[in-house]
């Protein structure tokens, strides 16, 4: 009886229009969004907004009676909340069931084999389970509010000691979180993703061949430049490849790296990068890229491979790490990091870049993919460059908080979609999808000719790095109030807050989606924006379609060993 009591304690009677909501918000949940979803996934999202549903009820409710509004009691407010109860679960039944469908429309959109079942019960057993280990920290929470009011109570007026008590049990929870838990896991996956560079003792042997980075006459410790920057260093394309394509003689592509740890600052590291390419000769090149890598410091071969091919290897490539954490990580916690590595080293490239003699200096272009895109863009000051402007940017999978990019979404043309847009006549920006190479055609473009500086987006419609909307808390995101793009769901609908954790979520599955959907980029889609922005001489249209061939299809691919 004793545990009983306890327990009863602790967990309390349920809130019937809470779990009305509560299971609305369930049912929301389990329409489409951008990324297909497995019973395991759905069932853990929708505990996770049922929760929020059923707390947002009681924050209505707990506002409520706080105003001494007219409340309904006794047998009526049984009868409404068992009707709302069983209306909810109706509703929640129907969309249950028709959720295969919904799934399956979007998997063969993507290319990928049906679900053969629903997963009922895994969806309502991690459904409840997540439900239940919420309810339970929700209760606990309280129950810590009583305790901490309770002894203020002895020293201080009613509605004084609720006001203080609700402002410790915040500051207990920040405090917990942030010191205890937070800091705690984010020094772990720092620590396990520094591991996973294997810096130092744990390096493999250096590259002979003396023009390479990290070589015994590179500037560039070849230890310390992490396992990202020695295999992008060692691989791509050599000149024997890329003439066994092109059919001409072709230079060996020259790629310098420098790793977090080759250096104490940004600026460090961004003098050394430049040190670097003088040594090896970089500035003689035709074309000249300065690129920023994701968070982890990874550069996809993907999309290096084929511009070195289209130029005859007759090009230098620069990167600079600024993390150890994979790219959402970095995005939520080390954000200045990328964006202070990315502005030292376009400053100091393009400082001395600027010093050469305009007709013996290479073309000058700036890259990145997803995080290391919205860091170049950030870098890429358009004021600095006024009076010597490079020629032009591609950037992948920019992350929606890029503010460059958003200020150049909301400067589409009218009528051209978000996910897609025309920005004035395609002669300064353009973009690209899996269906667009950013030629202007496709509606990517206006179809004219380029400007002095070419700049080029490559984004997928399903891709949710990109397209998530912070507001879609309490708004429809713009790409939803259109109508839906090859890759996307028929069946969208919106709902405030629960939209907003479908998007969060998808932005997890993304990197897992199949290659030209979600944030999975590869080799094929680089290469139209690449011709576009680079314009390399003498290329056809034939060279592109061999190259495509040539190439990989799947993210992590380069055009290396791949048959024509």
């Amino acid at each position: 009886m004793g545990m009983r009591r306890v327990l009863a304690g602790l967990i309390g009677p349920a809130s019937l229009p809470g779990v009305a909501l509560g299971l609305l918000f369930f049912a929301a949940s389990l329409t489409p969004s951008l990324i297909p979803r497995g019973p395991e996934v759905q069932g853990v999202l929708g505990g996770v907004v049922m929760a929020l549903g059923y707390l947002g009820w009681q924050v209505v409710a707990l506002i409520w009676r706080a105003a001494d509004m007219p409340c309904l009691r006794g047998r009526a407010a049984a009868v409404v909340s068992g009707v709302a109860v069983v209306a909810s679960g109706g509703l929640f039944l129907w969309v249950l069931g028709a959720s295969l469908g919904w799934q399956n429309a979007l998997r063969a959109k993507m290319g990928m084999a049906p679900e053969e079942a629903l997963g009922l019960a895994t969806i309502l057993g991690l459904a409840a389970g997540v439900f239940a280990l919420f309810f339970l920290m929700g209760r606990a929470v309280a129950g810590m509010f009583r305790v901490i009011r309770g002894r203020l109570y002895r020293v201080m007026p009613p509605r004084r000691a609720n006001l203080f008590g609700v402002i410790a049990v915040v500051v207990i929870l920040f405090v917990v979180t942030r010191d205890g838990i937070v800091d705690r896991v984010v020094l772990a996956l720092d620590e396990s993703y520094e591991a996973a560079q294997a810096l130092f003792d744990r390096a493999p042997p250096p590259p002979a061949e003396a023009r390479k980075t990290g070589s015994a006459a590179s500037l560039v410790d070849w230890a310390a430049m992490g396992a990202p920057g020695r295999d992008y260093v060692t691989g791509g394309p050599d000149a024997a490849a890329i003439a066994a394509f092109t059919g001409r003689p072709a230079l060996e592509p020259i790629r310098v790296y420098v790793g977090r740890a080759n250096a104490e600052t940004p600026r460090a590291r961004a003098e050394l990068a430049l040190a670097e390419l003088q040594r090896q000769g970089a500035f003689a090149r035709q074309v000249l890229i300065v690129a920023s890598p994701t968070g982890t410091g990874w550069m996809d071969p993907g999309a290096m491979d084929p511009v070195e091919y289209m130029h005859g290897g007759d090009i230098a490539t620069v990167t600079v790490q600024y993390s150890y954490l994979q790219s959402p990580l970095a995005l939520i916690l080390e954000t200045d990091a990328g964006l202070a590595q990315a502005t030292a080293l376009q400053e100091v490239v393009h400082g001395y870049w600027k010093t050469l003699p305009p007709e013996a200096r290479p073309r000058l272009y700036v890259h990145g993919l997803s995080l290391g895109a919205w860091s170049s863009m950030y870098a890429t000051n358009l004021f600095r460059l006024l009076d010597d402007p490079i020629h032009g940017a591609f950037w992948a999978g920019p992350p929606f908080p890029s503010a460059f990019w958003n200020y150049v979404q909301n400067q589409r043309n009218p009528g051209s979609p978000w996910v897609l847009p025309v920005i004035g006549d395609g002669s300064l920006v353009r973009y690209a999808s899996a269906t667009a190479d950013g030629s202007g055609a496709g509606g990517a473009g206006a179809g004219g000719s380029w400007g002095r500086m070419r700049i080029m987006f490559l984004q997928y419609s399903s891709d949710p790095v990109v397209f998530y909307d912070p507001a879609s808390l309490w708004r429809a995101p713009p790409w939803m109030r259109e109508a839906p793009a090859a890759d996307m769901s028929d069946h969208f609908t919106f709902m405030p807050v629960v939209t907003q954790f479908q998007l969060a979520l998808d932005m997890t599955l993304s990197f897992g989606a199949p290659p030209g959907h979600g944030h999975a980029y590869f080799a094929r889609d680089y290469i139209g924006p690449w011709v576009q922005v680079t314009d390399p001489e003498g290329w056809t249209a034939a060279d592109t379609a061999r190259l495509i061939a040539r190439c990989g299809k799947a993210m992590g691919e380069g055009c290396q060993g791949v048959a024509e």
